[in-house]
């Protein structure tokens, strides 16, 4: 498939996506620069040229400027088409090149690197005021081997590019946060690892929980600890998620570790470690309990604070069981301070006062998680910090058995006090249907909560944006559905990822 897929349409007028004259900086995930918001829904699960699961992003531009169809098909887009390559597993948006157009990172952790298989890679494909992939600069390519960004060597089943997180330091530096969580350390499997990518400049930084940069990280790697599988950042810490950490004899009872962006030789400097072997972190470590599976993190400023320095960070345990309610899951919210130490804030599961909803078996809840600051340089309010929790195995009946759903409450304050409960039905899509996950796939940004339906019936399977204020089964101010307004109607599970 040469050149670029291009479908022109999507509102009045068919609008071409170049469209700026300049790429204004301050514009979220603003891929042409014309100071509208785009949207990346990706479908890691897509067929490509006959491939399956090779996968694909849509590009939605904002103000009806079309849609971009990106995958390794382009001949702008280094790769192939492969089975099982699922381009688009991860997504992540930042401004690399501080041009001020928004640059798109997108990972593939199942891509075969040589003959090596499920290596994994990352891309960053760049903006420019022609749109996405469009401009002067080609994609970036970020995966081990000796001649690559990554170094090192590839390894069978390392899955870089799982998670990603991209964003600007408080210093205004621009970052990459690449998980790698089937990467070996020595001799042990699967211990995990990320690369640290910092900078215009992209110089890149590897760390496991054995390395020493500029401090120890916590923890020590060991089998299964899938060091790397989540990634959260705000301008002032990032998080790093080991839901199979080991605590003593707890298999899978998982971590997290967090670190400050301020660089010590171009090195992150780690500042502590979260899991529930620890007496002031509520609830106890226990087999299968994945602490740090979902992770979602957002500045916070205190009342009488005059600058923005500490972060409240949202950690999902899926496997939480809740007395005999096995598997039902929890979140544990946490504030970190500019020096380092941390304060749990909140415990919040289905049974928490006046929370909507009821813990069930099988709920996991807490399995994603989105966060949201929608005023980072003032107070923060119940109002204006809003966490998002999928639960993707809620069920309303035996009928609709897994249709899923999604909780919002406030990050600030008590949970139930202003929650919201949305689920297939009830504000997500016509009907509910068993398997429909809901909350499977959630992406924040600071006007919208974007609710990916990859999986159920083709009526309900769309991208839908509510407001973060949204009413309990209140309905999404905007829908993207495939076959509808310029979106290919082509694709397995549209909307698995978004951003």
């Amino acid at each position: 498939m040469a050149g670029a897929l291009l479908t022109w349409g999507l509102g009045i007028g068919g609008t071409p996506a170049a469209a700026a004259v300049a790429c204004p900086s301050g514009v979220e995930s603003d891929f042409n620069g014309d100071g509208v918001r785009d949207t990346a829904i990706a479908d890691p699960e897509a067929t490509v040229d006959g491939v399956a699961e090779a996968g694909e992003v849509q590009i939605v531009y904002g103000g009806g400027k079309g849609v971009l169809t990106l995958s390794q098909a382009l001949d702008s887009v280094p790769g192939a088409p492969e089975a099982g390559d699922r381009y688009g597993e991860s997504l992540a948006v930042y401004d690399a090149d501080l041009d001020g157009c928004s640059d798109l990172v997108v990972g593939a952790p199942y891509e075969d690197i040589g003959t090596v298989a499920d290596a994994g890679f990352v891309h960053v494909v760049y903006g420019s005021t022609s749109g996405l992939n469009a401009g002067a600069k080609p994609v970036k390519e970020f995966y081990q081997g000796t001649d690559k960004a990554l170094g090192g060597a590839p390894e069978t089943d390392d899955w870089v590019g799982y998670a990603v997180a991209a964003g600007k330091t408080s210093a205004g530096a621009p970052y990459l946060l690449i998980g790698s969580p089937g990467e070996s350390v020595g001799t042990v499997e699967d211990a995990g690892a990320f690369y640290y990518v910092g900078g215009t400049a992209q110089t890149v930084v590897f760390v496991s929980q054995d390395t020493d940069v500029a401090g120890a990280v916590p923890g020590t790697a060991e089998q299964d600890d899938r060091f790397g599988s989540s990634l959260a950042a705000t301008p002032t810490h990032f998080a790093v998620g080991a839901p199979g950490e080991a605590l003593g004899t707890v298999a899978f009872a998982g971590g997290v570790a967090y670190f400050s962006h301020a660089l010590t030789s171009n090195s992150p400097k780690p500042l502590g470690g979260l899991g529930q072997d620890q007496d002031v972190i509520s609830g106890a470590e226990e087999v299968g309990d994945q602490f740090g599976a979902a992770l979602a993190m957002v500045p916070y400023r205190a009342s009488g604070a005059t600058s923005t320095t500490e972060s409240l960070l949202a950690v999902g345990v899926p496997g939480e069981d809740l007395t005999t309610t096995v598997d039902a899951g929890a979140v544990q919210v946490f504030k970190l301070a500019a020096n380092g130490t941390f304060t749990q804030t909140a415990w919040i599961d289905q049974n928490t006062a006046d929370v909507d909803q009821e813990a069930e078996a099988g709920d996991f809840f807490g399995k994603r998680l989105a966060a949201v600051n929608s005023s980072p340089n003032a107070t923060s309010t119940a109002t204006t910090t809003r966490l998002a929790i999928g639960v993707p195995g809620e069920e309303s009946d035996e009928e609709n058995a897994e249709k899923g759903g999604v909780q919002i409450v406030p990050l600030v304050g008590a949970p139930g006090a202003s929650d919201q409960w949305i689920d297939p039905g009830y504000g997500i899509g016509p009907a509910p249907a068993p398997r429909m996950l809901a909350g499977i796939s959630l992406a924040a940004t600071p006007s919208l909560l974007y609710v990916g339906v990859p999986y159920g019936p083709a009526e309900s399977r769309a991208v839908y944006g509510f407001p973060w204020n949204v009413a309990s089964g209140g309905a999404p101010t905007q829908t993207i559905k495939p076959g509808v307004g310029g979106v290919p109607a082509t694709g397995v599970a549209f909307g698995a990822v978004v951003r």
